[in-house]
């Protein structure tokens, strides 16, 4: 029970100080730079996060660039949507019916 409790008690104090920066310190108080740099944290992380996800395929994760990689032709699809519509719902919605479409097609 006590590790629960020091598990649980360090999230509260990281939470709390991550949450400290955005209630306390103003927009206007950073640099213009800063909130620049910033604006691109989120695409970066998700690119991170999808990016193997799409190139790494098959059951021994091997990096596949060709025609016949239906994620990429899926996230190629969507990453066109997302440029269009600059919508995040249609977006994975519609990337998602792409990558369903060419599974069942393949």
């Amino acid at each position: 029970m006590t590790l629960w409790l020091t598990v649980a008690g360090m999230g509260a104090v990281t939470y709390a100080i991550r949450l400290s920066v955005l209630v306390f310190v103003s927009h206007d108080a950073l640099p213009a730079a800063a909130r620049d740099a910033l604006r691109f944290v989120m695409p970066a992380v998700l690119l991170a996060i999808i990016l193997p996800a799409v190139l790494y395929v098959g059951e021994n994760q091997t990096f596949d660039l060709s025609i016949g990689n239906q994620r990429l032709a899926a996230a190629c699809i969507a990453a066109a949507v997302a440029w269009a519509a600059k919508n995040v719902w249609l977006t994975v919605s519609t990337g998602m019916a792409a990558l369903w479409l060419l599974q069942w097609a393949w």
